[in-house]
This record gives structure tokens, C-alpha cells and sequence, in this order.
């Protein structure tokens, strides 16, 4: 008897381990390590999905519990999945399950044991006979039976074709006559699967890429890291618009030239179907993409595609760094500053932390590019731990957009309480002349962010959330951002029948103002209500690139990655509102956003120019981005980090408490900062901050608390948490409550 060492799905992570169960006889050689299996848990023996770690004959032990059956007919997970599962459970506190799921794309998943994708298949019609007796026998009944004779000449010349193509070849309106020539043993009905692909738009002959002479140079020290044996990574630096593109294309053809393969991540879901279409044109059906738009099919097919050896480079989101490639040589993470790189859910990993564990055990080149940075990869490349290329100049030789920033305050005080300053108006309307495009940035969608009474002060704020709600006028309700709850606009205020006032302004708002001040203008909106459709990215996009529409107007998809040669004006509608959210990287991802917008414009032969709407516009994050100067940013951004000891100079820990009664969740994390604090008392490196309420407070109806750990991320430290996380969800005080941590590191 063989006993299986199983990652069980209903194994939470406080009781997280590897569950002994036997392999009945029948499955002995068939079970083995990275095949799914049905299994029974818990005293009640519930079914429940899992992942064959090892197996090794029985040891002794008795009354195991034995896998139920067999979800795989062969491994869909490999040595190093397994490897990885457990470096990221240590890592991001996490169950081995967990990091086994987030491996694999949603469709191959189980629920109660039953497949929710299967795989799609097609009706293929084969000779048995050769293709001379076909056409003898095709002569014989070309009177008899017309339709066999037809079908028969034309099986004479293929090997094999789809059953609808040769009906509708033969002109038989049904396949009466093929099944009947496959009841005489003439051929044969095979089912064969279809891999479900997505439409990608390719340019049959794109143009020979030339780098100009900061590209080359920054490609030709990335190919010496490339042909290296060692792991290696590097950030490359280069202003909006220098051709980072180009560089990443000439590099994947060294790796592929050198046998190996490569893996390019987005941030952006809405950048995916550009990026694609690129690396498509040059590497044609070698690659596949992989992102959470496509249908389920889809991405099960395409990890097949990538599992099976026929695809080179992955083009893709976050999940993408899974991606089971073999022989890696290079992964690229664009746009590498994006927080949309980091999971906010269990396992909560960052794909740059994945991508460094790929390429160490390959032996393979990390990527990180960026117009700005983040202040951890730049620190790491000023201290050695990376290695650092810049380019400085655009790559068509054009000057950065000219940046004004516009004071709202003055607009206000000239009596212009709208989203659209007198200069913004201006220079629309200089543009809307010139048949030139725009890009309209607002962080907000909805139409304003606030509806309050102008007597007596009442705000709409969600039940079950602890934020306000924002009115969409195109449904004329108010929503919850953050957990969907919405309910329909009141006409007065429900406490005083005040008349209400609507205040800020979202997406919604800035498009119905730029309706009014230029009645029949075309504009383009991206946000979470526009992009909700399949495609729908890719066909906004494709209009706008086509110049259907005069103006884009979206929320962040809009301001990064994006490359249109009609766009000479860009327009930041409110640049104060990500200065003052509750995150030590606020700063940054301001600067990052404002920056990499503004980058948007002057792409083609017309200079661009940018506009800043903000209440501060003295403010030195806007002053710098305003003048594009990454390197003032960093300087002054490391002077505040030392200052709070927040990465790069330390890492932080956040360990998160919630629960549905508010005193009890406040009572809990208390009590696991004693425990923490009690374990670290010997050691003046960690420093425990908190409780604290979170910067959401309430959410789904529970109230939260935080305590931060300001550290090295050691695995001492680490260690200790998980033992006091899982010390505390046994405490029968910590019914209601749950716990997790996560961690904000750099290395």
C-alpha cells in the first residue's frame, strides 16, 4: 500500500499541512505527484478538491483515510510547481493549496467534484481505405449515390477534415451520407479536441525594428545579461515614449535565438490587447496570452498551448508569471511600478516576487521597466543589487510634452465651480479645431463622489462599508465602490427633506460637462461601467485608435502604456485626490500616475502639451512631475522613507483583524499584539505598530484592525507571525474573527 502526501483545499491555514491518505490498489502508478484528487476531510469525511505533493510506500500508520478518485489523468502541476507552492506559503502566508490554485487557470478548477469546463471538441472525418480505392469507389456510385461519391473524391485528397466542412464541400445538407460510408468501414468519425484561442490582431509585415543609439546601447548590455548563466536582474529607466518596446522584441529574439523562452507582463488588462498584437506580429502564433478577459475556454486552452511546448512568449497579466513555460530566459514586468501587480487576495503575492524565484532556478534575466520606477527597484539599482539602463530621450527624437499646471482655486474664485478649467476649455477647443485628439485623466468613475444635504449636513455612506457612495447618473443610483451595495438616488435628504448637493465629480460628470460645453463632440469613456463587456478594452481602444472619437476620457487604464499619434493634449482633471490616500506610497503613485498620463501625449510628428488641474499646485509632487523630473522624486521621496523607516529601508508586515462586532475585533488584535510583542522582546529590529484602525475600516460588514511590523523580512520574522496567527485562530476567543497577514517587501 502507497500513502499520498495531500494539499487539501479545505484545509484552512492555521491547520495548513500535508494529509496522509492511502492510494487504494486500483490507483497504484496512476497517482502520483501533481495530479488533482477528490478526498475525504474532517470528521464529517466532506469531499473536497486536492493536489498529489509525493508518494512513498505505507510507513505503518493506520486508519488512513483513501483518496476517493482521480481528477487527472496526468499531472497538470510539475516538480517546481510544487516546489513554489511551498516557497510561497512561507513567503505570503498562505496554504499550499492556495498557491497550487493560483497556478492554474480558473476553468481547470473542480466544484462538488464535477468539471466546470470541458474540453471542446470537433467531428474529423479520416479514410480507412487509400486514396485510389476511394476514388475507384467514388466512380462506381456516382449514379447510385451521388453523395457518397462526392464525399469519397474529396476524403481522396486530405488526410483528415472537419465533418461540417465536408458536408459542406460535398453539398450533403446532413452527414447521412458520411455515417453511412462509416457503417460500411470507408472511414472513420473521430472526436478531436479544439483549442479555444482569442482573436488577436496581427500585423502580417510589421516594420524591422532599428534602435537608435540610447536602445542599442541599453540592448546590448541586457543581451550580455541574457547570455549569461547566472540570474540576473535589471531595471531599465527610460522617459514615456523612448521605445522601451522595441528593446524588449530584440531581446526576445536573442533568447529564442539562444533556445530559451520569455514571459512579458502588463499591469493592465486594458494594455493587453496592444501589447499582443505586437509581440504577435513579430512572433506570430508562437505566443499566447493569458489574462482574466478572456473566457474561461480560453485561458485553459491557451495554458495547454503553453504546457504542450508550442508557444515561445507569454504576453499577459499578474498571473501570467505562472505561466508553464519551459526553459525561461527572460521575464519582463512593464510598467513594473504598477501596484496592480500585487494579489489583494489570498495568496497575496507580488508577480515581481514570482518572477525572481522563476528566473534564480533558470538561470534567466528579470526586467523591470519603467518611465518612474519604483523607489524599491531604484534603490535597489543605485546600490548594485540591480543592474541599471537608461534611456533619456524619446525615441523619435521629440521633446516631452510642455506641462502646465492649472490652479482650481482661482477658477473657483472667477466662479467656475466645474471639472473643466477656462485653460482646459481653451485648449479643447484648439484642438477639436485642429482635428488633433485628446486624453481627459480622472482617478473617479461614477458621477460625483459625494451627495450630501446642504442643510444639515447628511452624507450617503454605504451600510455595510465604511466609505461614502457615489451617484451614477446613468443609472441614478448610489454605489458602493468597494462591495457593490446600491440603492436608488432619494429626491430630498431622509433626515430633514433638505434638498441634497451633489459634490466632486467622476467620470460620468466630466463626460456630461464636456457634452454641454461642446454639444456633439465624440468621447470615448473607460472606466469599470464601460469595460465591463468582453473586448470591450480592445474595441474602445481600436475606436479611439481609428479616430471615431475626438476624446478619451477614463480612469487609470487611460494613463499608462498607451500609444496613439493623434493625441497632442492630455489633461489631468484632478491631480490632488491620490495625495492623501492612507499608504505610505501615496506620494509615489501620484508622481507615477501624473507622469506617465502626461507621456500619453505629442507620440506622433505634433508636439503635445499637458494640463494639471489641482487644488495644490504648489505642492512638490506636482512641481516635479509637472517637469518630468524622475530623479528630484526619488531623492526626495528616500528622505521621507529613512524618516519612517518604510521600504526600501525596512520592510513592513501588515497583520489584518476583522470580524462582524466591532469591540471584539479591537479585543482580538490586541491581543495578538501582546503575543507578538511578548515573542519580540528581545529583538530592537522589529518595531509593532498599532492597533490602528485600516484606512478602510469597515467592509462587508466587518469592522477591521491593523498592527504593522517595521523589519526585515526575515524568515525568523515571518515564522513568527504565521506561529502566532495560527496560535491565535485556535483560540476558542477567536470565533468570528479571522486573521491574515502580508507582506510589503522590496528584495
Amino acid at each position: 500500500m502507497h500513502i499520498a502526501k495531500i494539499a487539501v483545499s479545505a484545509a484552512t491555514y492555521s491547520i495548513d499541512k500535508p494529509y496522509d491518505y492511502t492510494v487504494p490498489e486500483e490507483m497504484t502508478g496512476l497517482a502520483i505527484p501533481g495530479m488533482r484528487v477528490l478526498v475525504p476531510f474532517g470528521s464529517g469525511n466532506r469531499r473536497c478538491e486536492g493536489v498529489i505533493l509525493s508518494v512513498a510506500q505505507n510507513s505503518g500508520q493506520k486508519n488512513l483515510k483513501a483518496i476517493d478518485s482521480l481528477l487527472d489523468e496526468s499531472p497538470v502541476l510539475f516538480a517546481e510547481n510544487l516546489k513554489l507552492a511551498f516557497w510561497m506559503s512561507d513567503r505570503f502566508f498562505c496554504t499550499v493549496y492556495d498557491a497550487l490554485r493560483s497556478m492554474l487557470p480558473a476553468g481547470m478548477w473542480f466544484t462538488d467534484g464535477a468539471r466546470r469546463l470541458g474540453d471542446k471538441t470537433q467531428s474529423c472525418v479520416t479514410l480507412k481505405i487509400s486514396a485510389q480505392d476511394a476514388i475507384a469507389l467514388a466512380n462506381d456510385r456516382r449514379k447510385s449515390a451521388p453523395k457518397q461519391s462526392a464525399v469519397l473524391q474529396l476524403l481522396a485528397g486530405v488526410d483528415s477534415i472537419r465533418l461540417k466542412d465536408l458536408c459542406a464541400a460535398a453539398d450533403a445538407l446532413t452527414p447521412a451520407p458520411v455515417k453511412s460510408l462509416e457503417q460500411q468501414g470507408i472511414l472513420t468519425i473521430t472526436e478531436q479536441e479544439v483549442l479555444r484561442r482569442p482573436d488577436i490582431r496581427i500585423v502580417s509585415d510589421p516594420e524591422p525594428i532599428l534602435l537608435n543609439e540610447e536602445q542599442q546601447s541599453a540592448f546590448d548590455g541586457l543581451a550580455l545579461l541574457l547570455r549569461s548563466r547566472d540570474p540576473e536582474a535589471a531595471l531599465l529607466h527610460g522617459v514615456t515614449g523612448s521605445g522601451k518596446t522595441p528593446v524588449y522584441i530584440k531581446l526576445i529574439e536573442e533568447a529564442l535565438g539562444l533556445g530559451k523562452t520569455a514571459i512579458v507582463l502588463v499591469p493592465e488588462i486594458a494594455l493587453t490587447p496592444q501589447v499582443v498584437s505586437i509581440f504577435a506580429s513579430y512572433f506570430k502564433d508562437s505566443v499566447a496570452v493569458l489574462h482574466s478577459a478572456l473566457g474561461v475556454g480560453e485561458r485553459v486552452d491557451e495554458w495547454k498551448r503553453i504546457s504542450s511546448g508550442a508557444v515561445k512568449v507569454v504576453v499577459g497579466t499578474r498571473s501570467a508569471v505562472f505561466a508553464p513555460l519551459r526553459n525561461i530566459g527572460l521575464i519582463v514586468l512593464d510598467e513594473e511600478q504598477e501596484h496592480t501587480y500585487k494579489s489583494e487576495n489570498s495568496p497575496r503575492y507580488h508577480a515581481r516576487d514570482i518572477a525572481k524565484y522563476r528566473v534564480v532556478r533558470e538561470g534567466a534575466l528579470l526586467l523591470l521597466s519603467s518611465a518612474t520606477p519604483s523607489v524599491e527597484s531604484m534603490f535597489s539599482a543605485k546600490t548594485g543589487k540591480y543592474k541599471l539602463f537608461t534611456i533619456n530621450s524619446r525615441y523619435n527624437k521629440k521633446e516631452l510634452p510642455s506641462v502646465l499646471t492649472v490652479d482650481m482655486k482661482k477658477e473657483l474664485k472667477n466662479g467656475n465651480g466645474g471639472s473643466i478649467s477656462s485653460v482646459l476649455r481653451r485648449e479643447l477647443e484648439l484642438n477639436l479645431k485642429n482635428e488633433e485628439q485628446t486624453i481627459l485623466f480622472i482617478n473617479r468613475r461614477g458621477a460625483n463622489t459625494l451627495v450630501a444635504c446642504g442643510e444639515c449636513g447628511f452624507t450617503y455612506q454605504c451600510d455595510r462599508c465604511s466609505v461614502s457612495m457615489t451617484y451614477h447618473s446613468a443609472t441614478d443610483r448610489l454605489l458602493c465602490h468597494y462591495c457593490g451595495f446600491s440603492l436608488r438616488l432619494p429626491h430630498d435628504c431622509p433626515e430633514c427633506k433638505g434638498k441634497l448637493k451633489f459634490i466632486g465629480a467622476g467620470t460620468q460628470r466630466v463626460e456630461a460637462e464636456l457634452l454641454e460645453l461642446f454639444p456633439g463632440i465624440d468621447i470615448i469613456r473607460m472606466d469599470a461601467d464601460t469595460v465591463s463587456r468582453r473586448n470591450s478594452h480592445d474595441m474602445l481602444l481600436s475606436s479611439f485608435r481609428e479616430k471615431k472619437a475626438s476624446v478619451l476620457l477614463g480612469t487609470q487604464m487611460v494613463a499608462k502604456g498607451l500609444d496613439f499619434e493623434g493625441v497632442t493634449l492630455v489633461g489631468v482633471i484632478s491631480a490632488d485626490a491620490l495625495l492623501y490616500m492612507g499608504d505610505f506610497r501615496a506620494h509615489e503613485r501620484t508622481f507615477a500616475l501624473l507622469t506617465q498620463v502626461v507621456g500619453r501625449s505629442g507620440r506622433g510628428e505634433k508636439t503635445g502639451r499637458a494640463l494639471i488641474q489641482t487644488f495644490t499646485p504648489g505642492h512638490d509632487v506636482i512641481t516635479l512631475a509637472s517637469k518630468q523630473d524622475y530623479d528630484s522624486f526619488y531623492e526626495r521621496e528616500m528622505i521621507l522613507r529613512r524618516t519612517l523607516g518604510s521600504p526600501p529601508v525596512n520592510d513592513l508586515l501588515s497583520v489584518m483583524v476583522s470580524g462582524p462586532d466591532e469591540p471584539a475585533a479591537l479585543n482580538a488584535c490586541s491581543r495578538l499584539r501582546e503575543a507578538l510583542a511578548y515573542y519580540f522582546r528581545s529583538d530592537d529590529t522589529v518595531k509593532l505598530l498599532g492597533p490602528a484602525t485600516a484606512p478602510v475600516f469597515k467592509l462587508k460588514n466587518r469592522f477591521r484592525y491593523r498592527l504593522l511590523l517595521s523589519c526585515e523580512n526575515s524568515r525568523t520574522v515571518r515564522d513568527t507571525v504565521a506561529h502566532s496567527i495560527k496560535e491565535f485562530s485556535r483560540d476558542k476567543r477567536s470565533r468570528g474573527v479571522s486573521v491574515f497577514a502580508d507582506a510589503y517587501t522590496y528584495d
